[in-house]
């Protein structure tokens, strides 16, 4: 929310190779430390170490002079404990070899260059010229350089938000969180920092990271065209090798490496509704009441900075907001969430308690020299906490106490923390930072500042006994899935920009980010009531779904476009609703084994080259296939579904996977496809989460001659208790043939819904039903439109319709 675009403050070296780069000699000698870890020593003392955390895990380390920096890292999950490897090392002539059961590292003699192959002995990734370096004469230490042969018809994807074209292939791109006021799909860098990245060829997916938290840099074939390389200005050639060879394979990997997100309240995957700004307790109120006066489903509204009293963080307007418990207290009997967003700048002011206790307990930034890091942001002048030091996270988190506690504010959205200053747009580089006990610059510091300040008030909100947090940040490392959702910034009301709200938010989910969702409509300039809806049906498939807008051009609710478009809109409000049952057990899968919400087309159809080069198709979770109208005055377009049948959603008409297809789409409708064999639940329509708890499920049951499988989560959608088993899952197989279908129940959990029934719907059938049985016993069998319909009890084992 913000009009200081910029793009950093200083401009190093930003070339994969120059004519001052240094190389490894030959390996003069090699020691294994362990079973697992293998290092290598050259001649002009360069050493490698190959450390084997699983079979598909293997991390890599280079230092030019044999003197590793001291392990830490924020990325990795503190909970993380390698799988069981086993690595069988081996000498040849040319070269040194570890191998497991899934890879074959091998390294070179001659030049210290790496080749990983599959089980089979394909290469899957090799080193061109592999690690090199060059001194940094300005700020000391190395730019540190990788560079790797680029595979015939190698398609890359991940790093972020990135807002350009979803294949990478052919990209430069740098990871610099930056202030991007009205971004296009040029612009670079951008908000987030995840040195993460897939490479695609030849059927097979491995992943790399990164962990390097200076600016860094990837080339993914347009400085040479046959080559890929990644560099960073300044700390350790520290990189992991993910192998698949499947891309759902990699993500788990990842997320195991780096962790996996909470499950979040139910009520944050509902419809939420922001502005810069809602400005006094009046209006807020009154956006509250429309919603439930006109039966527009909303979860949460958001407050943005003009609620505080002159910006100060964790302070009121009481001229405009005079009494805060009692109004969040009438919204929440209304079942309203609401949402503050708090930044990192604290205004200088003696008279400001948070400002005078951060002084006295020395807990903001200082420069080089000693002075405290002053910035200006909307409070004018300001200082910054040092969120690398765990006494001012901690310090931090019980800021929210009044929020919280005493205020009753459920959530807090975290701005401006790439961070963003007005003066040169990011703090100077002579900024100094604890970063737990490693001491640095901020030129090593900047790309962790968002992911440590919304860590910190994640876990202090948590530390708070509020239920399951809910927070959301604009920056973040590799790792921030741990404490945050994410949205992907202040974009523009434009069709350009709907395509690339799309992009960023596959590409996020790749990069094991899967919470993120963008401001539906745009956050500059005003859509019109076409572009929005059009934007809504996308965004009800995102795990985030949230209207947000600047408010300088007009309103942005859902009824601000007249009549039509209000129902329109209400019409895909209620779509998500109706969606949450689908939508959650999703997001608990995401956080079981780290398989992205959102799936880009590849993942679906790895082997199959077409997969790699299509944009705008994606999957949500294991059985829906979503493909956004894009253009403006569009009836419908054209979209390629992956291998499989998939039947639309609207029409129960089955389509043949591996096929491009027109799909009518008027305002009301999106291309929309289930998986064959899907057990697809959805809920009422209701106004809020916990509205009409008992009312039952649907369960849309698709055929499929064979047999598949799908979950239902559920739990009580706040709180612990699903850790401590207060949960169920329930597993449905459906197994079909051209004469019958049988839909079979597994439970297991504790947790009772409120509801008794199922309503079982079935799709598709090529027969002619003329009975259904539950459990032995025969039910009414109902026709509904294309479908068959039975009401069932919750608890049945076997359905079958004949």
């Amino acid at each position: 929310m913000h009009d200081h675009a910029f793009q950093g403050n200083y401009m190093e070296n930003d070339l994969a190779s120059s004519a001052s780069d240094f190389f490894p000699d030959a390996v003069v000698r090699h020691e294994a430390v362990g079973e697992n870890e293998f290092r290598f020593f050259c001649e002009n003392d360069v050493v490698l170490r190959v450390i084997v955390l699983e079979n598909g895990l293997i991390r890599f380390r280079y230092c030019p002079d044999g003197l590793f920096e001291e392990e830490f890292s924020y990325a990795i999950d503190p909970e993380y404990v390698p799988a069981s490897g086993v690595a069988v090392f081996s000498e040849e002539a040319d070269f040194y070899e570890i191998k497991t059961e899934l890879v074959a590292v091998r390294v070179e003699k001659k030049a210290l260059r790496v080749e990983v192959l599959d089980e089979v002995g394909k290469p899957v990734c090799e080193d061109e010229r592999g690690f090199h370096w060059e001194t940094n004469n300005d700020y000391g230490g190395d730019i540190v350089k990788m560079s790797r042969r680029l595979q015939g018809g190698e398609a890359f994807f991940g790093l972020g938000d990135k807002s350009c074209e979803l294949n990478l292939r052919g990209k430069r791109m740098q990871l610099w969180g930056s202030d991007t006021y009205g971004f296009g799909p040029k612009s670079d860098p951008l908000y987030k920092n995840i040195p993460f990245y897939l490479g695609l060829h030849n059927g097979t997916c491995y992943g790399t990271f990164f962990d390097n938290s200076f600016r860094s840099f990837f080339d993914f074939g347009n400085e040479r065209s046959n080559v890929t390389s990644f560099w960073a200005q300044g700390g350790e050639m520290n990189y992991y090798y993910i192998h698949g060879p499947s891309a759902d394979e990699v993500l788990q990997t990842y997320a195991r490496l780096t962790g996996k997100p909470q499950l979040p309240p139910m009520w944050a995957l509902g419809y939420h509704q922001c502005k810069w700004s809602y400005r006094t307790e009046e209006e807020f109120k009154g956006i509250a009441s429309k919603f439930r006066e006109l039966k527009i489903p909303c979860d949460a509204i958001y407050l943005d900075i003009d609620y505080m009293d002159g910006y100060r963080c964790f302070t009121w307007n009481r001229e405009n907001f005079p009494d805060p418990p009692k109004m969040i207290r009438e919204l929440k009997d209304d079942g309203f969430q609401r949402v503050v967003m708090i930044d990192p700048g604290i205004k200088i002011d003696r008279n400001y308690r948070v400002y005078v206790d951060g002084m006295e307990k020395d807990y903001f930034c200082r420069r080089g020299d000693g002075p405290h890091m002053k910035g200006s942001v909307w409070p004018g002048l300001c200082v910054f906490p040092d969120y690398t030091r765990d006494e001012v996270r901690e310090w931090w988190g019980q800021l929210f106490k009044g929020l919280m506690q005493e205020d009753g504010v459920a959530g807090v959205w975290n701005d401006m923390n790439e961070p963003a200053v007005f003066e040169e747009g990011t703090f100077p580089r002579d900024v100094r930072f604890h970063y737990e006990g490693n001491r640095c610059s901020h030129r090593k510091a900047h790309n962790i500042f968002g992911m440590q300040m919304v860590r910190a008030t994640n876990d202090g909100i948590k530390a708070l006994g509020h239920g399951r947090p809910f927070t959301i940040t604009r920056s973040g490392y590799a790792g921030v899935q741990r404490y945050a959702s994410t949205w992907t910034g202040d974009n523009v009301a434009s069709w350009e920009h709907l395509r690339i709200a799309n992009t960023q938010c596959q590409r996020l989910a790749s990069s094991g980010y899967s919470f993120a969702g963008s401001d539906i409509g745009g956050f500059i300039e005003q859509p019109d009531g076409e572009l929005y809806v059009r934007w809504l049906a996308m965004g009800v498939f995102h795990p985030l779904c949230r209207t947000h807008s600047s408010g300088e051009h007009g309103s942005q609710e859902p009824w601000s476009f007249g009549e039509k478009f209000t129902r329109i809109s209400r019409h895909w409000i209620e779509m998500r609703y109706r969606m949450l049952p689908y939508l959650y057990t999703t997001f608990w899968q995401h956080t079981q084994t780290g398989i992205p919400m959102l799936r880009s087309l590849f993942f679906l159809d790895q082997e199959n080259v077409e997969t790699y080069h299509r944009a705008e198709e994606f999957a949500v979770g294991d059985n829906i296939l979503v493909c956004p109208v894009s253009k403006k005055k569009a009836s419908g377009r054209w979209l390629y579904l992956p291998e499989g049948q998939w039947f639309n959603f609207w029409s129960d008409q089955l389509e043949e996977g591996r096929n491009e297809i027109w799909a009518d789409a008027p305002l009301d409708r999106i291309p929309l496809f289930v998986r064959a064999g899907a057990v697809l639940p959805q809920g009422p329509v209701r106004q809020f989460v916990g509205d009409r708890p008992d009312a039952g499920l649907e369960l849309h049951v698709y055929h499929i001659d064979g047999r598949h499988e799908s979950e239902l989560y559920e739990d009580a959608g706040d709180g612990e208790a699903y850790l401590h088993g207060e949960k169920s899952v329930k597993t449905f197989s459906v197994e079909g043939s051209e004469s019958s279908i049988v839909v079979k129940q597994n439970t297991e959990g504790a947790f009772e819904p409120a509801y008794a029934e199922f309503t079982l719907i079935f799709h598709g059938m090529p027969f002619d039903a003329e009975k259904c049985t539950v459990d032995g016993e025969e039910v009414a069998l109902e026709k509904v439109g294309f479908s068959r319909r039975a009401t069932v009890e919750r608890g049945f084992k076997e359905v079958e319709l004949v």
